[in-house]
């Protein structure tokens, strides 16, 4: 039971809606597993997806852009949009506005939209890889005492 629930923790935040904003709940208050695990297992599962999109978004985005004049006005859009809405924040902050955007924990602001705007932003891999992963430490904190805070107070004999 234990193993399947961390496996389940892993999965779960691998996925872009949910990450380890959802991974840690489950974990700790569904399965009852031991905080510190389903920190680290969350952690984990979260850094996967964003290793793989930092490596594979640029050389996917150019291939659907040549072989498609409509993902590439898509893109263009996207991308300009994009950069529209959080390009103040990274002139002023440089790469630690990723790390700060990602430890958010909020919908949409993980590690998946992070490793996007690393990418958009053009940050190198392993500022950007630094950054989304100790945006990532930090969210994955304020989740699991957030957790744990609930968990208590569930837990306190109605009066």
């Amino acid at each position: 039971m234990i193993v399947e629930g961390l496996w389940t923790v892993f999965w779960a935040a691998m996925l872009p809606l949910a990450e380890l904003r959802g991974a840690i709940p489950l974990g700790i208050g569904l399965y009852h597993l031991h905080p510190a695990a389903v920190f680290v297992v969350a952690i984990l599962g979260n850094v996967v997806p964003v290793v793989a999109i930092l490596v594979l978004l640029n050389p996917m985005t150019r291939w659907l852009r040549r072989a498609n004049a409509k993902l590439d006005r898509f893109f263009t859009w996207l991308f300009a949009h994009t950069y529209r809405r959080h390009s103040a924040k990274f002139d002023r902050w440089g790469s630690l506005a990723l790390m700060l955007f990602v430890a958010i924990p909020l919908p949409a602001t993980g590690g998946w939209t992070g490793a996007f705007l690393a990418y958009l932003f053009g940050i190198k891999f392993k500022y950007a890889l630094l950054n989304i992963v100790g945006g990532i430490i930090i969210a994955g904190v304020i989740v699991t005492l957030i957790t744990l805070g609930g968990v208590w107070v569930f837990s306190l004999p109605a009066s």
